[in-house]
């Protein structure tokens, strides 16, 4: 990040980038915050520390320029970005710019194969704008990392995660909210019971306990046939 900034050219930038997904009146209230120039202060302010974060600016928000608002169906809450160069895309789990498989979408995608697919290899693209592309908010709690390290900006971006439930909360009944691990777990209650939950372990619990499968507890079969009951859609994970 630049160490010098015009904040209010990165609020129009990012406002812009997100009409035509619809995401800009969702979120317009929180881009011209003070909230978003206290991130964007903080974050440049590590960046002229020597810390490096990720994924880059550019795709802070990626996971909403992919999913079209008005197609919103799912939203799976993840924990952070991935940490490593060229890994974090800013769609959660998803590893467009990486040129390896991680354990965490691994683990996932073999979920997908084995219960919706019969064990047929028919998902192995890494990177997942196909799921956010038909409806699927794929959504970090925080959405940026320090390279290197898990868990180091939940804080920072704690005021867009409130905004964000809020809004939905009140807007959006009847969505389906997938939540992996203990920090994802955390937001269930502030989404109220119109919606459907479903808890799940963070699938790199799977990797750290070198188990085989990871549970996915049958998730993306249950949540195909609500999309299909509840909007006569035929989704392809």
């Amino acid at each position: 990040m630049s160490q010098t900034l015009n904040i209010e050219e990165i609020k129009e930038k990012v406002y812009a980038k997100l009409e035509s997904s619809g995401w800009a009146r969702v979120l317009r209230g929180f881009i011209y915050s003070k909230e978003f120039e206290d991130i964007i202060a903080t974050l440049a302010k590590q960046s002229k520390d020597g810390k490096r974060f990720t994924p880059t600016m550019k795709n802070w928000f990626r996971a909403f320029e992919e999913c079209p608002y008005n197609e919103l169906k799912v939203v799976i809450v993840g924990q952070d970005p991935y940490p490593g160069i060229n890994q974090a895309d800013g769609i959660a789990f998803s590893l467009s710019e990486a040129e390896e498989m991680q354990p965490s979408l691994k683990y996932m995608l073999d979920a997908v194969n084995k219960t919706v697919y019969n064990g047929v290899s028919a998902s192995r693209d890494m990177d997942l704008k196909r799921w956010s592309n038909q409806g699927v908010l794929l959504l970090n709690t925080a959405l940026t990392t320090n390279v290197g390290k898990v868990g180091q900006h939940y804080l920072i971006w704690r005021p867009f995660i409130a905004y964000l439930f809020d809004w939905l909360t009140w807007n959006n009944n009847g969505l389906i909210y997938i939540y992996m691990g203990k920090k994802a777990e955390e937001w269930s209650d502030s989404v109220n019971d119109n919606n459907y939950k479903y808890f799940l372990s963070h699938p790199a619990s799977a990797s750290y306990n070198k188990l085989a499968e990871w549970d996915s507890k049958n998730v993306f079969v249950e949540t195909k046939d609500l999309i299909k009951r509840n909007y006569n859609f035929d989704i392809e994970w």
